[in-house]
């Protein structure tokens, strides 16, 4: 299953909704890429892939500090969706599809 691509994400937090857009590009089982959002864009490494399976995290900079997200999801065919670990501040979901 190819997870490459750009994707155009919502992700769902406590707060509301978020517009994202989110780069994937995998070399085997590892997963890097980048993350773009209201709070800014950060690059990332270290991600792994697991047929369909994708996980990866970034350290975004908020109005209250250093926020780590951790991502895990899932793509079928063009559509992307899972779970995001939001530090402290919670947990929220991410769905979206490939341009």
């Amino acid at each position: 299953m190819a997870v490459d691509g750009v994707w155009n994400v919502q992700m769902q937090t406590p707060r509301g909704t978020n517009p994202a857009t989110l780069t994937l590009a995998s070399r085997g089982a590892e997963l890097s890429g980048s993350w773009a959002a209201q709070m800014g864009s950060q690059q990332f490494s270290g991600g792994s892939v697991d047929g369909s399976k994708v996980s990866w995290s970034v350290k975004m900079q908020g109005p209250m500090g250093e926020i780590n997200l951790v991502f895990a999801g899932q793509v079928d065919g063009n559509a992307i969706q899972g779970t995001v670990q939001l530090g402290n501040f919670g947990s929220g979901s991410f769905s979206g599809t490939r341009s």
